[in-house]
């Protein structure tokens, strides 16, 4: 059957043979191929996807050595799994992550998505601590499996009908400059989220009964969140000072997005425990439950496991990923285009009033949409903006708690006449939004 025969009917039959939630999004657009950061659609069009899966195809879709990585490995075998057999992919990717974690955190448990890492960090901490209590940061986004979900905070429609949901959860104010109310100086917006980190000590969990802390270093659904590094370095110096094992949630700021190989350097802040996924494998599903080996030898045989985690195809396209990253210095291009698309987003705000602020490190990049003369967030405004950009051949996503972040997630190796044409189309989307 052609793909034009396939798409022909969609609107007839996607209500009734997939879950609403995965289809009652923006745009559904009918995609019949991807290759670097273009996205080719049934009806012809061209589309310069900024989106990049949500920041999964960190080299661009369809890169061909890690597309090489992947039939080399298929054509030996597709799947093992971990514990019964082992493969060489597994093996190798485990010795070249290692090279790129921070602080020294060799040892691995791997999964397939980012909720599962999560998971797997939330069980390891209090395994380890053998404390129940978990402290989470409003805004966040830690995934939709139930421990997940159970520290997420992004949106109320995540957790939905789901109570109850885990025991001993937090949560505490984070670090938001643009929406501190006392002041956007890095100091005061510190000051203003650790008062109330200490605050749900004073008053619902004494620092001892905590196991963990988990937070972004860059919120992600949240809204592309930067905090100022003195809020992380503090909470890492509360996690020792208390025995609490930091989570850093590297789920869509890893594997090169801040223009470091995962946000913890570029924060220069190294945690206990670290979840990855996305951009891991540029597209194939993959996580991993990252720490140090004297902490996860603790984590005794029994107490976690997945039958896919680790799966040969996924191990061999990361491995490829990392030889991509290294080899065409994404790292490099990441934060100098990352520049230029900030200072591009800058000279639209001092034009239009209703860019509220432009953040981001590296290609971790967003606008905030707020109405005029106001810090009031206008998520109808802001899916103006999506609409007229797409219809310009341009997609970017939304963010924030009311949809009003309009962010920028384009692959690692985007080039300056992409980031300058989508610069353009924004720019022109904006006079008519």
């Amino acid at each position: 059957m052609s793909q034009e025969r396939i798409f022909e009917n969609v609107s007839t039959w996607l209500p009734y043979s997939i879950m609403p939630s995965q289809v009652e999004d923006w745009p559904l657009l009918p995609v019949v191929k991807a290759e670097g950061a273009y996205l080719y659609t049934v009806d012809g069009r061209k589309i310069l996807d900024f989106t990049s899966g949500i920041a999964v195809t960190n080299c661009g879709h369809g890169h061909p050595k890690i597309l090489k990585a992947a039939h080399d490995q298929m054509n030996l075998f597709s799947h093992s799994a971990v514990g019964i057999t082992l493969h060489e992919p597994l093996m190798k990717l485990t010795e070249e992550l290692a090279k790129v974690t921070p602080g020294g955190m060799d040892m691995f448990f791997f999964g397939n998505s980012g909720a599962e890492a999560v998971e797997g960090a939330l069980k390891l901490a209090r395994y380890v601590t053998n404390r129940p209590g978990i402290i989470a940061f409003e805004g966040g986004f830690h995934g939709r499996t139930m421990g997940a979900a159970s520290v997420t905070s992004a949106k109320s429609k995540y957790r939905k009908h789901y109570e109850p949901f885990l025991p001993s959860v937090y949560f505490s104010k984070y670090a938001y400059p643009y929406r501190c109310p006392l002041g956007n100086s890095d100091d005061v917006v510190s000051k203003w989220a650790l008062d109330d980190l200490q605050k749900v000590f004073d008053r619902y969990i004494q620092p001892n009964e905590v196991g963990a802390i988990i937070i972004e270093p860059i919120q992600g659904e949240g809204g592309y969140i930067v905090p100022p590094k003195d809020f992380l370095h503090s909470i890492r110096k509360i996690c020792d000072q208390h025995g609490i094992m930091l989570i850093f949630d590297e789920v869509q700021s890893g594997f090169g997005r801040t223009g470091q190989m995962f946000a913890s350097q570029a924060f220069e802040v190294v945690p206990d425990i670290m979840a990855v996924a996305k951009g891991i494998a540029n597209g194939f599903p993959l996580s991993a439950t990252i720490a140090k080996k004297e902490l996860m030898q603790q984590w005794l045989p029994g107490s976690h496991g997945t039958t896919f985690g680790g799966n040969p195809i996924a191990c061999a396209a990361a491995v490829a990923t990392l030889e991509v990253i290294k080899e065409e210095n994404l790292l490099e291009n990441t934060r100098e285009m990352g520049l230029r698309l900030k200072e591009g987003l800058i000279n639209l705000k001092s034009r239009f009033d209703f860019i509220g602020d432009v953040r981001g490190i590296g290609l971790m990049v967003a606008m905030e949409i707020v109405k005029p003369g106001t810090k009031d967030p206008d998520g109808t405004l802001a899916m103006k903006i999506l609409q007229k950009a797409l219809d310009r051949d341009v997609l970017v996503y939304m963010a924030g708690l009311y949809g009003q972040v309009v962010r920028f997630m384009p692959p690692l190796n985007v080039t300056l006449n992409q980031i300058n044409q989508c610069l353009e189309v924004i720019g022109e989307s904006l006079k008519f939004a």
